[in-house]
């Protein structure tokens, strides 16, 4: 397994209920080495949070609730 994999599973068996009923919409850096995560607004909010605490990882980060940390799209006019 990846750390990404490693990160996706500790979202969906540990984080996922709590977070998605009390978070939803904002942002969740995991660090599967540690295991611990930093919720925050913000993506960047959260990385930089993971970062901060442990310089040496690189955090996973999730919007809590939705497929897709990002909308990319354009408007029709």
């Amino acid at each position: 397994m990846t750390n990404v994999d490693d990160a996706k599973s500790i979202y969906e068996t540990e984080l996922r209920d709590v977070l998605e009923r009390d978070c939803r919409g904002q942002s969740v850096a995991i660090i599967s080495a540690s295991r611990r995560h930093f919720v925050r607004p913000t993506f960047l909010k959260a990385a930089l949070a993971a970062r901060q605490a442990e310089p040496a990882q690189i955090p996973f980060v999730i919007r809590i609730g939705y497929e897709a940390a990002f909308r990319i799209g354009a408007v029709s006019t």
